[in-house]
């Protein structure tokens, strides 16, 4: 049985002072969850949340990672600066990402590699617009991101990785994939993983469900086979439906 892990993205939201308060309240209301929970912050609100979180089970990520080690990279971060200050995970290749600051399938790949050889877990983010799932391409789509993310990956690190599919049209429109529709595609994702390492991996790896999952659906999301988890954007920002969530998961 695979752990579920709900994963809060806060995007560009909250300074320091107040993500230290969000991440305080959201630990007095999740500090018995059964699941993997973790926050993703900025990175200039990293330090507060690891130390409003210390002592407890909630992880910190951070929301993206450099490929390189160091050098003349204005505005990056490495997975050495990110695990240094306190993180665990780092979400790579949203959609945000893609869509506005020329992320690609090749840096996904990139970053991928740079967080697995720097200690950090990978949240790799995969996922279709709505003109490609109207004109039947989401198949393809998202077994290109897969296997591209996945390029020259290891079968020892693949299996740690995280995937989160997130049907583009879903993200930040309030509009969710149905139950069905979001486990056919974590299914399609994880038959792509069992061409690349065999199905012993394809049933370890979890794939969390990215479109607008909140205190409503999180239940029925939760209930499908394939879906191992939420990464939850604005739904994270609320103590008491983020917990729900959590709720749900467990």
């Amino acid at each position: 049985m695979r752990k579920k892990i709900i994963a809060g993205n806060w995007k560009m939201n909250k300074t320091p002072s107040e993500a230290a308060v969000l991440a305080s309240e959201i630990r007095n209301k999740i500090s018995d969850a059964k699941c993997d929970v973790v926050v993703c912050p900025t990175a200039v609100c990293i330090p507060g949340v690891v130390s409003a979180l210390e002592g407890s089970s909630i992880s910190v990520g951070a929301q993206n990672v450099h490929f390189k080690e160091s050098g003349a990279y204005t505005g990056e971060l490495s997975s050495a600066m990110l695990k240094d200050a306190g993180t665990l995970y780092t979400i790579i290749g949203h959609s945000e990402r893609r869509q506005y600051f020329g992320e690609t399938d090749e840096t996904v790949n990139l970053r991928t590699k740079a967080a697995v050889d720097g200690g950090l877990i990978p949240i790799v983010c995969v996922g279709e617009s709505l003109s490609e799932r109207e004109n039947g391409i989401m198949p393809e789509t998202v077994c290109r991101q897969t296997k591209l993310a996945f390029l020259n990956i290891q079968k020892d690190d693949a299996e740690n990785i995280i995937i989160a599919y997130e049907p583009i049209w879903a993200i930040g429109t309030g509009k969710t994939a149905t139950a069905q529709q979001a486990d056919e595609v974590c299914g399609i994702i994880r038959n792509t993983i069992k061409e690349l390492y065999g199905e012993d991996t394809a049933e370890k790896i979890r794939i969390q469900y990215g479109g607008s999952m909140n205190a409503g659906n999180a239940e029925e999301l939760l209930s499908m086979p394939n879906i191992d988890g939420g990464l939850i954007g604005g739904a994270s920002l609320k103590p008491d439906d983020f917990a729900a969530i959590i709720k749900a998961a467990d």
